[in-house]
């Protein structure tokens, strides 16, 4: 069964898988602008993108993944093509060029991807590096009379696209002027958008046949994904807040200039609150993954906690959210553990394919974790209930491991001896054995300022290191 994925432009679940049989499933993903370090909220996005890359992946499927870098042009109120650009603010208040900027925030994200352990797509273009590709979309798209230009600058004119705002469900009648789109006589239309700008106080600037000047941010993406993808791209995924105007942007300026459809299917996150409201400098809760650190929490933790709800419902962050992840995890790799030690008589088989078959048809239904990692953790109870033999804890490993070449979020590296910590489970364990409490006590607060996490069972203590 293909996965089915909920197209935000037909509003209807749609299989996706590659256009052409036989291809890899070209998928393209909006990535960070990088005039600072990316939140937690930007990561919730990214993560979809390597979670559904996994998935297919792990269904045998080929992929070729692309996900841009913006380095230029992303202006600071998007939706009217006003302010400053973004790179530039940066620059300003940081005292560099924004050259630096996007490379001190460029290596910073591809840091914090390894940190979340996200497989790394299979190009990062960055827009900078692509300006003589965005030139011949615009020239393309003037040619076709979709475009058009003035004293330097060039613009999208929106009525001669039909059906421009459909993924938005934005009509253009709706979208008047002084409203979402400001007013600005230079153009045709108020409601028209910027495809190249003239700026002779812009640092970043290229030569066109319009006279020096930078991208308009929504056509960079239009002419990297084709370029790396070529004109038959599967599935094009970002955050809801992607969707106007950019990505409906986007359909125009492609569709525009290649004369079809170039994307077959669209994939929209939602966004990541924070303690209930949204994310905010001056609220002190736009977090980054050295945040989460500092509060004792481990890249796994936050890994499995951005993923764990369904992509397509508001994410509610929060610390007490970070303790269930922890103990959420801390029980798949306990059990983990426990496998370790089996010598019982039982089989898992049937635990094991009942398991596997909830957990594809959760995540082949629009990707649905939340659904997939209840069966998960179901098999999880009943296995901790059952005397298993040798051969069924191997049978249950080996599906923990298929399912967390998806997740990504188990550690599977055994934890190495340590002599003293031995001795002084050992030592517990005997105090235990003599109901000598209070040494037992001590004994494992003790070995809890060490950071070691004690299981006590019928064979004795099983320790770990915590986080």
């Amino acid at each position: 069964m293909p996965l089915l994925l909920h197209d935000t432009l037909t509003r209807e679940a749609r299989p996706l898988e590659p256009q052409t049989p036989g291809d890899p499933v070209r998928l393209y993903h909006c990535g960070p602008t990088v005039y600072g370090r990316q939140s937690i909220g930007n990561f919730r996005s990214f993560l979809f993108a390597d979670l559904l890359r996994r998935r297919l992946e792990a269904a045998g499927l080929d992929v070729l993944q692309v996900m841009n870098i913006t380095d230029v042009g992303h202006l600071t109120i998007d939706d009217r093509d006003e302010g400053e650009d973004k790179m530039e603010k940066a620059a300003r208040e940081e005292g560099l060029d924004p050259w630096k900027i996007a490379e001190r925030y460029t290596e910073m994200f591809f840091s914090d991807l390894d940190r979340l352990m996200v497989r790394r797509a299979h190009h990062y273009p960055r827009a900078t590096d692509h300006i003589a590709e965005m030139i011949e979309v615009i020239e393309a798209l003037i040619a076709k009379d979709l475009a058009y230009e003035i004293e330097g600058e060039v613009y999208f004119s929106v009525h001669a696209f039909p059906g421009y705002g459909r993924l938005s469900g934005n009509r253009l009648e709706d979208l008047e002027a002084g409203a979402r789109v400001a007013v600005n006589t230079a153009k045709r239309d108020p409601r028209d958008f910027l495809l190249w700008k003239r700026d002779d106080k812009h640092l970043m600037q290229w030569d066109s046949p319009w006279g020096r000047g930078f991208p308009g941010w929504h056509v960079e993406c239009s002419a990297m994904s084709v370029k790396y993808l070529g004109e038959a791209i599967d599935l094009h995924t970002g955050g809801e807040d992607n969707i106007f105007p950019h990505h409906d942007c986007e359909i125009a300026q492609s569709d525009g200039a290649f004369g079809h459809p170039v994307v077959a299917q669209w994939a929209h996150v939602r966004f990541l609150q924070v303690d209930g409201g949204k994310m905010s400098k001056s609220l002190g809760n736009v977090y980054s993954l050295d945040d989460v650190e500092e509060r004792g929490f481990t890249m796994r933790e936050l890994r499995f906690a951005l993923i764990r709800t369904h992509y397509r419902q508001e994410l509610n962050f929060t610390w007490g959210a970070m303790e269930d992840s922890h103990a959420a995890l801390e029980r798949l790799q306990g059990s983990l553990r426990r496998l370790d030690e089996a010598a019982g008589s039982d089989d898992a088989a049937p635990l094991v394919e009942s398991a596997r078959s909830a957990w594809n048809a959760a995540l082949d239904d629009d990707l649905n974790v939340a659904e997939a990692l209840g069966a998960l953790f179901t098999l999880v109870g009943e296995v901790n209930k059952t005397d298993l033999s040798a051969a069924g804890a191997e049978a249950v490993r080996a599906f923990l491991a298929e399912a967390d070449e998806v997740l990504g979020v188990l550690d599977w590296e055994v934890e190495s001896g340590d002599e003293e910590i031995d001795a002084l489970v050992a030592a517990r364990d005997d105090a235990r054995a003599a109901k000598d409490w209070a040494e037992s006590d001590r004994l494992r607060d003790e070995l809890a300022a060490r950071g070691i996490v004690l299981e006590d069972t019928a064979a004795g203590a099983r320790w770990h290191r915590s986080r």
